[in-house]
Parts: C-alpha cells; sequence; structure tokens
C-alpha cells in the first residue's frame, strides 16, 4: 500500500514540475537549432530531452557571478546540454547537489600541486568549467556558446569536440561513486550486462593508450594540427592529466563527434556506449 502511495506521490510531483517549468515551444526550437549534436536525436528522444531538462531546471538553483543576468535561454541551453549524457539514465544520476553557477567568461581557482620532489604549492589558474562533489557546477558562459564546431569538410577531422557542459557533467557521474577516478557507477538494473571491474580494467587501458600516443607526440607537433594523426584530433589532449579527465574529454567527443570517436577510438566508443546506453553514432549517420 505505502509502496504505491510512495510512487503515485512522485508520478504527480514529477507531472507537476513538467507543467509549472515548461519549456516554451519557441525557447525549445530555438535551443535545439544552436546545439547541432543534439538535432540527431528522433522525435522520441528530443521529446524524452525536453522533459528532462524541465525536471532539470525544476530541480536545480541556477545562479550567477560578476553581474551576469540570468536569461532563460542560458538556464535552458545548460539544461539541455547537461541533460544529454542522462537522456537514457535518468535525472536522478544528477541527485545530491542543487547549484548551477554560470561566469561570464573564465574564472580562477584555486588548487594545491606536487612537485617533483614532493613539494606542495598553492596554484591559481583559470578555469571555463569546474564541479564539485557534492556540491555546484560551474561553467563560463562564454564557454557554453561554444559547444564544439563540427567536422572541417576540408580535411575530414574533427576541429572541435569541445563541450564543457558535458565535461563537467561527466565529472558529476564520475563523482557518484566518489572521488573521480574515471569509473562511473553502473546500476544493477540500467546496466545488467557490464562487469564493473571489467568495465574499469578496459577503460583505464584506454586512457594508458591514449596518454602514451600523446606522449609520442613531439612538442612542436602540437602547435601544428595537421601533423598529429587522426586520432588524436578526435580526445583533447587535456585528458592525459588522469583517468577522470579522459573520461570527461571523451565523453564530450562521444556526444559531438561520435562517428569519428567510434572510427579512431572504437573500444572507447564502446566502452561509454556501454555506460551511458546510447548509440550517438548511429543518428549522427542518419544524418550525413
Amino acid at each position: 500500500m505505502f509502496g504505491k502511495l510512495s510512487s503515485f506521490l512522485r508520478a504527480r510531483s514529477r507531472e507537476r514540475k513538467l507543467a509549472q517549468y515548461a519549456i516554451p515551444d519557441e525557447l525549445w526550437t530555438r535551443t535545439v537549432a544552436a546545439l547541432p549534436f543534439v538535432q540527431r536525436y528522433d522525435a522520441d528522444d528530443l521529446q524524452a530531452l525536453r522533459e528532462l531538462a524541465t525536471l532539470f531546471i525544476a530541480n536545480k538553483e541556477y545562479s550567477t557571478a560578476h553581474d551576469l543576468e540570468l536569461t532563460d535561454d542560458m538556464v535552458v541551453s545548460v539544461a539541455v546540454q547537461a541533460c544529454v549524457p542522462i537522456l537514457k539514465l535518468g535525472i536522478e544520476w544528477y541527485r545530491g547537489w542543487r547549484g548551477i553557477v554560470l561566469y561570464p567568461g573564465e574564472f580562477l581557482i584555486r588548487k594545491t600541486v606536487e612537485d617533483e620532489i614532493g613539494l606542495v604549492h598553492g596554484v591559481e589558474e583559470e578555469a571555463s568549467g569546474e564541479a564539485w562533489e557534492n556540491g555546484p557546477v560551474i561553467l563560463s558562459w562564454q564557454d557554453v556558446t561554444m559547444p564544439g564546431a563540427g567536422i572541417d569538410s576540408a580535411h575530414k577531422l574533427p576541429v572541435d569536440t569541445y563541450n564543457v557542459v558535458i565535461h563537467e557533467f561527466a565529472h558529476k557521474l564520475d563523482m557518484l561513486n566518489g572521488e573521480a577516478d574515471g569509473v562511473p557507477p553502473f546500476s544493477r538494473v540500467l546496466h545488467p550486462g557490464i562487469d564493473a571491474e571489467q568495465w574499469a580494467e578496459t577503460f583505464l587501458g584506454e586512457y594508458d593508450t591514449f596518454a602514451d600516443a600523446c606522449e609520442a607526440v613531439a612538442d612542436t607537433d602540437w602547435d601544428h594540427p595537421h601533423r598529429l594523426p587522426a586520432r588524436l584530433h578526435v580526445i583533447d589532449p587535456y585528458g592525459c592529466e588522469a583517468p577522470s579527465e579522459f573520461f570527461a574529454v571523451a565523453s564530450e567527443a562521444f556526444f559531438v563527434e561520435p562517428r569519428e570517436l567510434r572510427e579512431h577510438w572504437p573500444i572507447t566508443y564502446a566502452m561509454l556506449s556501454q555506460f551511458y546506453r546510447q548509440d550517438p553514432a548511429k543518428y549522427a549517420a542518419s544524418v550525413i
């Protein structure tokens, strides 16, 4: 009896939020038109994404810094991009925190680093995004408006898989089972066929392969992108920093340029497809 009542109340709460925070048609159309990787989804998935984005807006609290004016377009753009990774997972995967903070542009973060002899130093560096465990997601609005440029038709190489929203929300998913380590949690219901230990071993092996490939590139070649092998155009070299960053930048590529990731990093693509329960390359192929 009580279980049925609880399910009924959750369903009523969901319907109330969908009605109260409904995204107007014009705003929805305008948002999707600005996000090519979202346009690939079929009608059913777009409807599901719209509902998820609505629930996201209902559940999260937006704020801004440095007198940045918060607009409906900003709120919806972040929500839609943030919900792409959880399209087949559900809004509960963003549980346990509420805040979204938008800065006009890059912002300073303070952190500690350990040098080669073991001394710890406090440093400041500019960032376009940051995700805190059990805390807010902080984003540069200037970077949010640069969600990836697509394929360079002259060279057939991805010119930009950058998406700061997907990057930071991939970290949030990674943090669901503790500190970000490149291995997200798995659900017995949603991921019944996944051996978590085997998944982690395979994915971290991909990280090692990627880091080795980046280290093999001469420093001068990084300034001449077309000297690089095609597979290093797909995933941002920032992924070498740590497995957690590899998971985040690979997730960017998975959603922004899925066909290129599948072609050049098929194992990484397969691992992410298992976790996110999506096959975006299928949609990408159908619209080109």
